[in-house]
């Protein structure tokens, strides 16, 4: 898949025009949008999602558009696995509700700007060793049996990083916020607010999730182009997803098992590809493992899309049959 220079460039002006589209028409005025004004921005950017999908197929081929999909399918899955991390960051920081876009937005940029850097290297890595395929299927194996076990609770509290904590010791905050601004001026001396703590911690977050999202896309194709493109588009619209989906959340209770289930699959179809093309003296001395199958990705995309549809009736079922449950026995 050759990428001249000038669509790498023009994808990226892209991105940032669609991300200032997004803080210049609605984010920048503090509010809280309402499910409409979500839902209608949140449709925009999957519709523009699917455009550049197709236009991609059409430009390099069916096997990259579906490279494409299954890529952008998979992050967006997680990015909002991710939403219960950054509810909890809110809900502990207690920040408003009408600053919370800019939160998110300013979080979305520094995903994107980590996310980019991980893929360079990723890339880099796997063009000179072959090996990586095995680091990422064992990492991402370990990632969803971690994941499968794990439970959401927006009344959970957040434990600040080492970064956070640092922060605290050496700079001088205000225990109030002032507006959306990181820094305000008390006595005259300037303070940051706590909005800076707030985008430290989620900074801070997007790097965790970074680790998990740029080998799992690895595993369905190893274009960097597809593995950005994916990445972008997906964190597109999260602020906006965030509040469309903010109730519903918690109804997702069968989310992070299905997550664990796709990366599961996905660590292993790594490691059928290592095997494939195994260079490791010590494994079949240092030739590719004939029996080792490569799952394609069209078989991929549909394994996955699956995975997340089953997971996701399953968790409204669920949900479902509790609120019944309650209501029968008089609770709130």
């Amino acid at each position: 898949m050759q990428v001249p220079l000038w669509i790498w460039l023009a994808t990226a002006a892209g991105i940032v025009a669609l991300l200032a589209l997004s803080f210049f028409t609605h984010i920048r005025k503090a509010h809280e949008p309402s499910l409409k004004e979500a839902g209608a921005w949140t449709a925009l950017f999957v519709s523009l999602s699917i455009l550049f999908g197709l236009g991609l197929t059409a430009v390099w081929g069916r096997a990259h558009g579906i490279e494409f999909f299954a890529g952008y399918i998979t992050e967006y899955s997680l990015s909002i696995d991710n939403l219960f991390v950054f509810v909890i960051i809110m809900s502990s920081f207690a920040v408003p509700r009408a600053y919370q876009q800019k939160v998110l937005l300013v979080g979305i940029v520094i995903a994107l700007v980590l996310r980019t850097i991980f893929i360079l290297i990723g890339a880099a890595a796997i063009a000179h060793f072959s090996w990586v395929f095995y680091l990422f299927g064992l990492f991402l194996i370990l990632t969803a049996a971690k994941l499968a076990f794990e439970k959401h609770d927006e009344d959970e509290a957040y434990a600040p990083n080492i970064l956070v904590r640092a922060a605290r010791k050496i700079l001088p905050f205000t225990p109030q916020y002032d507006g959306a601004n990181i820094s305000t001026v008390v006595d005259g001396k300037r303070h940051f607010t706590p909005m800076m703590m707030v985008m430290l911690a989620i900074g801070m977050t997007d790097i965790l999730f970074a680790l998990d999202s740029i080998p799992a896309i690895y595993g369905l194709t190893d274009e960097p182009y597809i593995v950005f493109t994916a990445n972008a588009f997906a964190l597109l619209g999260l602020v906006e997803l965030y509040f469309l989906i903010g109730g519903l959340l918690k109804r997702l209770v069968y989310l992070s098992f299905g997550l664990a289930l796709v990366l599961g699959f996905i660590g292993v179809k790594l490691v059928l590809h290592a095997m494939h093309v195994n260079r490791l003296a010590f494994i079949n001395s240092g030739q590719p493992i004939g029996w080792a199958p490569d799952i394609p990705t069209w078989l991929s995309l549909v394994v996955i899309v699956s995975i997340l549809v089953i997971t996701t009736i399953a968790s409204l079922l669920s949900g479902r049959r509790n609120d019944a449950g309650s209501t029968r026995t008089g609770q709130p």
